[in-house]
Parts: structure tokens; sequence; C-alpha cells
């Protein structure tokens, strides 16, 4: 009888090794960091690497159980710990997925992930921890500064500060911070913030200006808006956009800060690329200085 080398035997709970996988479907660069393994064992990682990918969107549980399975085999390999973490904190499994972000950014080193781990110390009910994180962000790139800035504003509300979360996430888009769907996300958290706070007509303007920046079609402002006139839409049913007015617009894994809430990402990406040109919004008709006439929101 065959015995398994330890860790590469299954789990009790680890789903199937999907039997349909092509190595070629994999980036060549996640192949080029596979080539150091066995050959079976690269098959076997590469399935659940894959399995978990297309998994994470409709069942992010079994996603996480994937990546787990591809983890316990070969975890050194950064793609690997990419994988976890992403599906982990996809799944609401926020100590496991600061667990691996940490370890990526010690192997890759940046800023890139602060956003994301600074969510997670969030979700774990750590707000302070949460702020000193996000303190120590050193890049002047504008969409990761912007992402930063939503995970804050969602900490500070978490605090009792909403005036304060307001105030960062109006200055931010009245300096057009980021790219246009940097706009669109820190549009969508500022309307969340202003419909909790019984302030409906100004929400409903800013979803909408979100919606119209919202070029990936990531945010949910349909749903929003109709919720907020009494509607309710079938799954099936979007808001159509006018197509002069998507012409006429210069226009994300959204975290749970631009929910505005304590619900988790619907991405589960808090990060924007970082190679990203910040780009002027024209979605400010008005002058971005009168923005408090807008939103009836006072310094």
């Amino acid at each position: 009888m065959r015995v398994r080398k330890p860790g590469t035997a299954a789990a009790a709970d680890e789903p199937a090794t999907p039997e349909d996988f092509n190595e070629k479907s994999l980036p060549f660069s996640v192949r080029a960091e596979m080539k150091g393994l066995p050959k079976d064992l690269a098959i076997t990682v590469g399935a659940h690497i894959v399995a978990a990918g297309e998994l994470i969107d409709v069942d992010p549980e079994r996603a996480y159980k994937h990546a787990e399975a591809a983890r316990r085999r070969a975890g050194r390999l950064p793609v690997v710990r990419e994988a976890a973490a992403e599906t982990a904190y996809a799944a609401g499994h926020f100590d496991v997925a600061l667990r691996e972000y940490r370890a990526i950014r010690r192997m890759s080193g940046g800023d890139e992930l602060i956003p994301v781990i600074a969510d997670c110390e969030r979700a774990l009910g750590r707000p302070r921890e949460a702020l000193d994180t996000l303190a120590s962000i050193r890049t002047q790139d504008p969409v990761l500064r912007a992402e930063c800035l939503l995970v804050e504003a969602g900490v500070r509300d978490d605090l009792g500060q909403r005036d304060e979360a307001l105030r960062i996430l109006k200055a931010a888009i009245a300096g057009r911070l980021g790219s246009r769907q940097s706009q669109a996300r820190l549009r969508y958290a500022y309307a969340s913030f202003l419909e909790r706070s019984g302030k409906t007509e100004h929400a409903l303007h800013w979803f909408d200006e979100a919606s119209k920046l919202d070029v990936t079609g990531e945010l949910d402002t349909a749903d929003r808006i109709a919720a907020l006139h009494g509607v309710i839409l079938p799954e099936t049913m979007e808001l159509e956009t006018d197509e002069h007015e998507e012409e006429s617009v210069a226009g994300h894994p959204v975290e749970r800060a631009a929910n505005g809430d304590g619900e988790k990402a619907a991405d589960g990406n808090a990060v924007q690329g970082n190679n990203a040109v910040q780009e002027n919004s024209e979605t400010l008709e008005r002058d971005p200085q009168n923005i408090d006439d807008r939103t009836g929101v006072s310094e």
C-alpha cells in the first residue's frame, strides 16, 4: 500500500479534486510558480486553485475549502496563499484571511494589501488595529489611497463617528481621488452612509452618481435605488443606462466599508490594481467645493 507524504492526503472535509482539470487553463505565471512541484502534486494543486476561482462568487465556502486543499499541499507558493486569503475573505473567515494576507505581504512587501488587512481587523472587531494598519501606508498611489479611505470610513462609522466617515468620503470625492471606479465606490459608500442617516433624497442622488461611474458593474446601485423607492427588482432585471449618458460620463473585489455597514465585500477584493491611472471624474457637474449644498452634510 502506497503511503502518501504528510499533507498530501485528502482531509476529511476536503472537496474532491476536480477530474476535468487542464493545466493550460492556469495563467502562465501560475504554471511557472508550480514548476517546482512534482507533476502529480502540481495537477492536484492546480485543480483546486481553478475550482476555487470558479466558485468564489457563487459558493465562497466551497471555494475556500478548495483553496485550503491547495494550501495544505503547497502553502509556500504565493499564488496558493493568495487563493487561500481571497476565498477566506469571501467566505467570512477573516481570521484566516488576515493570517494569509499578512504572510503574502511578508513575502512580497509593498502596501497593496494594507486596505484588505485593515478591513480584516475591522471585521474581527479591532477598529484601533485597523486604523493603525491604515496609518502605516507609505504609497502615494491614488487608487490605493482611495481604498484605504473607504476602509477608514467604515471603521469610523463602527466607532460611532459617522460625521467623520462622511467628511473623509466627501473630501475624497471633491478631490477626485483615484480612478473612475474608485470614484464610483466612494460615491456608493457616501450614499450608504447618507441612507443610514435617514437622508434618503441625498442618498438617491449619490447612488445615481455612483452608477454612472461604475463601468465594471460591480456595485448593486440599481437594487439600492429601487429599494429606496420601495421597489424590489427581479434578479434578472437591471436598470438600463441611457446610451448618451454613458458616453458623456468619464468613467470595485465592494469592500465592507463601501457598503457602509458591517457586511463583507461583495467581491472580496479590497484593493484595486496598483497600476491604475488617476483620472478626473466628470460626475460632479456642479463645483465640488459646493458638495455640502447637494448632500446636506455639514463639515
